[in-house]
C-alpha cells in the first residue's frame, strides 16, 4: 500500500501513511478544512443564526447560575 499523501510504501506503525510527517500532513490538512464530507443537507442561514444564539443564550444561563451558585 502506499502512502496517500507522498506516495512512498506505507510503514505499519504509520498505515497507511509512510512516516509521522505525511500523517500530520494529513490531519492538519483534515483540521483547516482542506478535506470535507458533502453534505446533501442545503444549510439554511436562519437555523444556524437561531441554533448559535440559542447556545450562547444557554452558555450565559449556565455562566450566571454557577456564578450565583458560589458564595461571594
Amino acid at each position: 500500500m502506499s502512502c496517500p499523501i507522498c506516495g512512498n510504501e506505507s510503514v505499519p506503525k504509520y498505515r497507511p501513511f509512510c512516516s509521522k510527517r505525511c500523517a500530520d500532513i494529513d490531519l492538519a490538512k483534515w483540521l483547516n478544512g482542506s478535506y470535507a464530507v458533502p453534505s446533501m443537507r442545503e444549510e439554511d442561514p436562519e437555523e444556524i443564526a437561531e441554533a448559535l444564539e440559542e447556545a450562547l443564550n444557554d452558555s450565559l444561563r449556565e455562566a450566571f447560575e454557577d456564578g450565583a451558585k458560589k458564595p461571594h
